[in-house]
């Protein structure tokens, strides 16, 4: 079964819901809130459109999407202040697979407009926003008809499981005991899907349309490297134990693969100039802690019913209680050319 038919955040706002787990993905837009200001700056001073076409991609269920268009629009609206211009009308488009919780968005706008009425006064009427399901490995929008694509903590996301993964048996994901060929299919599944994703939004962007896009991702040149494999090798050895147990079939743990790969820079760069539509102007790693509000949130707690994510959460917090755990960010900004 593709992806796109399965993969989406458990919605709603429950206990287990992404919109009450997704605080570290909160975090890691604030992270990187001054490069997408200054991309929607620059935007705003070269090209003051009556109308500005906004596009959060991998939007998922929670506050999250919405808290990064109140960021943006806010931006606009002091930027065109500070040029002396009028606010544009801003058309915003969520989009995520057509699973995805879109409900769960729609019932936060009035608490949306409510905050972007504190913030700009009577220029939030100006502000409109429509979901738009689908997968961002495919057309989305009309021809040259985006100003700003924005994407946070998504594309990791593989449009398919790579082909040739029979030999990663004992492992869910790319890890250091995977042989050559698993981490050869990974890559390879990475150059075709960010290059057609790439080559759809080059199709949808204006002249002098920009892109921020933040990966799950990784410094070292490793693909199978601690930095960005090792929190699925902690949930592999909490499914291991279950097959030593007798409890998961051994040749069901063997099919199971995660469909995500974390690029370093270097394999952002060479896609990007390979597909050859965008100048890149700023390629950035940063940091976060796997418990981004240090003890005030624990990723795992959501799942503590049901038996694999109880043992991962034990696993998990005793490495994070020994270790020093971060997820690697790798962000790019980029310019569509003429």
């Amino acid at each position: 079964m593709e992806v796109v038919q399965v993969l989406c955040m458990k919605g709603g706002n429950g206990d287990t819901s992404y919109a009450q787990n997704s605080l570290l993905q909160k975090k890691v837009i604030s992270l990187t809130k001054p490069i997408t200001d200054e991309a929607i700056s620059n935007l705003c001073c070269n090209n003051f459109p009556a109308r500005l076409c906004i596009a959060d991609l991998g939007c998922s269920s929670g506050p999250n999407t919405l808290f990064a268009v109140l960021e943006f629009v806010t931006t606009v609206d002091k930027v065109h202040k500070k040029m002396g211009h009028e606010l544009p009308e801003i058309q915003v488009f969520l989009n995520d697979l057509p699973g995805n919780d879109f409900n769960t968005i729609f019932k936060s706008l009035p608490t949306f407009q409510k905050d972007l009425q504190k913030t700009m006064g009577a220029g939030a009427e100006s502000c409109f926003v429509t979901g738009v399901p689908g997968s961002f490995y495919g057309r989305l929008f009309l021809g040259k008809s985006l100003h700003f694509v924005h994407s946070s903590y998504s594309l990791q996301w593989l449009s398919q499981v790579p082909r040739g993964l029979e030999s990663n048996k004992g492992n869910i994901y790319m890890a250091s005991s995977s042989p050559p060929s698993v981490l050869k299919a990974y890559y390879e599944q990475f150059q075709t899907d960010f290059s057609m994703f790439l080559r759809c939004r080059s199709e949808e962007l204006l002249e002098g349309g920009s892109m921020v896009l933040t990966f799950l991702g990784r410094r070292s040149e490793d693909p199978s490297s601690k930095e960005c494999c090792y929190i699925w090798e902690l949930l592999a050895v909490a499914l291991n134990d279950m097959v030593a147990e007798g409890l998961v079939e051994e040749k069901k743990m063997d099919s199971f693969n995660i469909p995500q790969y974390t690029p370093s820079p270097a394999e952002v760069k060479c896609e990007v100039e390979k597909e050859g539509s965008f100048t890149i102007n700023r390629l950035e790693a940063s940091e976060v802690n796997w418990n981004a509000y240090h003890g005030e949130f624990c990723p795992s707690d959501a799942h503590e019913d049901e038996e694999v994510f109880s043992r991962y959460q034990k696993i998990v917090a005793d490495r994070m209680s020994r270790e020093k755990t971060e997820f690697v960010n790798v962000t790019v900004s980029m310019t569509k050319r003429g």
